[in-house]
C-alpha cells in the first residue's frame, strides 16, 4: 500500500472500532464460548517476559492483554499501544489500568527505541493492519535479542470435517449476532470476512521468518479458528 492508503485504511480501521468499543468485549467473550480469556493468558505464558521485564502489547484495544500481563507479572512494566482512543477508553475503567503506559499510536511506526522490550505481544491486530510484514520488522526492532514476539489471532478453517460449519457460523451467526448487540452490522460482516481469509499460521511463520525471526513456531485453538504465532530476536542481531 502507499502512504495515502496506509492513511485511508487507519483512518476506516479507527472509525470502525471506535463504533464498537463499548461492546467489544462482551462479544468476543460471546463469540468465543468465553475461552478468550484463556488464549490470551497462553500468550504471556508464549512471551516470557521476565520478572521486572518490559513488555510491549501491540493493538491493544480494550487492554485484555496488558491487563493479564500485568496480573501474571505485577513488577512487569506494561506499555500498551493502539490506534483507536475509543478502544483504550474502555481499558481505562479497570482498576488496574493505572499500572500501565497507554499510547496511541501505529503498529507500523512504533514510536520507542531499538531494543527498548523484553517480550512483544498482540492479539487480532495482524489481520487488520495493512502491511503485516512492516508490523513484524517494527516487532522485531523494538524487541531485545533473544525476546519473544507472539501473534495472537484468527486463523482460516482448517478442519476439511468442521470447515463447513466453522463457515456458517463465520458468515452468518457472527455478523447476526453482533449486529444486534452492536448496531454495526458492516463492522462484523468485515471481521467475519477478515478471519475467514486471514493467513494461516504457516503462512504467518514464513512472514516473520522473512521479517528476521528465529525458533517460529505456533499452536492452534478453537478447532483450528485461533493461532499463537511466536518468534525470537536472534541473539547479538
Amino acid at each position: 500500500m502507499s502512504g495515502g492508503d496506509i492513511t485511508w485504511w487507519n483512518s476506516s480501521m479507527r472509525r470502525m472500532f471506535g463504533s464498537i468499543s463499548r461492546c467489544y468485549d462482551l462479544l468476543n467473550t460471546l463469540m468465543t464460548f468465553g475461552r478468550d480469556q484463556a488464549w490470551r493468558r497462553y500468550a504471556i505464558r508464549a512471551a516470557m517476559p521476565p520478572q521486572g521485564g518490559a513488555l510491549l502489547d501491540v493493538g491493544t484495544g480494550t487492554g485484555k492483554i496488558a491487563l493479564e500481563a500485568k496480573a501474571q507479572n505485577p513488577g512487569l512494566v506494561v506499555a500498551a499501544l493502539d490506534l483507536t482512543p475509543d478502544m483504550m477508553r474502555q481499558a481505562r475503567l479497570s482498576d488496574a489500568a493505572n499500572g500501565i503506559f497507554w499510547i496511541n499510536g501505529d503498529a507500523l511506526e512504533l514510536p520507542f527505541a531499538d531494543r527498548r522490550f523484553d517480550a512483544v505481544v498482540s492479539g487480532y491486530l495482524m489481520r487488520n493492519v495493512p502491511d503485516i510484514s512492516r508490523a513484524f520488522q517494527e516487532q522485531l526492532r523494538v524487541v531485545k535479542p533473544g525476546g519473544r514476539v507472539v501473534c495472537l489471532d484468527t486463523s482460516p478453517p482448517a478442519s476439511r470435517l468442521l470447515g463447513p460449519v466453522i463457515r456458517v457460523y463465520l458468515r452468518f451467526v457472527i455478523p447476526l449476532l453482533g449486529g444486534l448487540i452492536s448496531g454495526r452490522w458492516d463492522a462484523y460482516r468485515y471481521l467475519s470476512r477478515s478471519t475467514e481469509s486471514f493467513k494461516t499460521p504457516e503462512e504467518l511463520a514464513e512472514i516473520m521468518a522473512n521479517a528476521g525471526f528465529a525458533r517460529i513456531d505456533s499452536r492452534r485453538f478453537m478447532f483450528g479458528t485461533m493461532a499463537a504465532v511466536w518468534g525470537t530476536r536472534p541473539p547479538g542481531s
